[in-house]
């Protein structure tokens, strides 16, 4: 295996150019903050911006954790990588990753500076400071999970030498220079409350429940309908509407949503 770094300052755009880098060299694998991707999907890992404190997100991004190394180490054995792009805030970042991967010793090192003007870095820093922006790059649903609740936008990039679409993902940990944020159950609630009650043939939404779990939520709605409404129809078209609104507000992974007609209204 040859193994490849990628080095620049935290918020200076490593993620951002990173999949540029892996194309210019030919590699199909990168590790960032404690993922392992492969071209443009999650192979293993669990990135380490999901961590709640950013001495925590160093940590496992350095994979300090011997069971996290352990996973990791095993997977990139199966994959049989002939090229690995590690990206690392210095020099000594990415001697740590090599290290406790037990990795083959990096071949080349690719700075920032080498692939970003001071203008783009300079703007990159701005982006991270004041709006606290960090670059996933992978698309939205490769993630989506893991960063369920957190700010999340899709960026796609043309890439005009094969035309294709590319998509990175601009997520905001909690960790962020912003500091920190929850999203309560009665926002939740509203949400599906406001949205709920402008349906039509929904005559009165009765209750709504959530279920939250690490990953992501469950909602239940009850309802009552109008009379000579097609009931499939109706609680189809709720519970689309609902999910659409749900993840366009809060960004949180939705793993069901559930609709119970208690009663008929004339």
């Amino acid at each position: 295996m040859e193994v490849f770094a990628f080095v620049g300052a935290s918020g200076t755009g490593k993620s951002h150019n990173s999949q540029n880098v892996a194309a210019e060299y030919n590699i199909d694998y990168i590790i960032d903050d404690a993922l392992l991707i492969k071209q443009n999907k999650v192979i293993s890992g669990k990135s380490a911006k999901t961590e709640p404190t950013k001495i925590g997100s160093v940590k496992a991004a350095l994979f300090t954790d011997p069971s996290r190394a352990k996973i990791m180490q095993r997977v990139i054995k199966n994959e049989k990588i002939e090229k690995l792009l590690i990206l690392g805030t210095s020099d000594g970042m990415v001697d740590k990753i090599v290290e406790n991967l037990n990795l083959p010793e990096i071949s080349k090192r690719i700075y920032i500076e080498e692939v970003s003007s001071a203008e783009q870095i300079e703007e990159a820093k701005r982006i991270r400071k004041e709006e606290g922006k960090h670059v996933v790059p992978v698309p939205t649903f490769e993630i989506k999970e893991q960063f369920s609740g957190y700010f999340m936008d899709p960026l796609k990039l043309f890439e005009k030498k094969d035309k294709v679409y590319k998509e990175k993902t601009v997520i905001r940990p909690t960790f962020s220079y912003l500091g920190n944020y929850t999203i309560s159950d009665k926002v939740l609630k509203d949400i599906v409350m406001h949205e709920g009650k402008k349906q039509e043939g929904i005559t009165k939404l009765i209750k709504v429940s959530i279920d939250k779990y690490v990953d992501g939520i469950s909602i239940q709605m009850e309802v009552n309908v109008k009379f000579g409404v097609k009931i499939p129809e109706v609680s189809t078209k709720l519970r689309s509407i609902v999910a659409k609104m749900v993840d366009y507000m809060t960004g949180i992974n939705i793993f069901s949503i559930n609709v119970v007609v208690k009663g008929i209204d004339m």
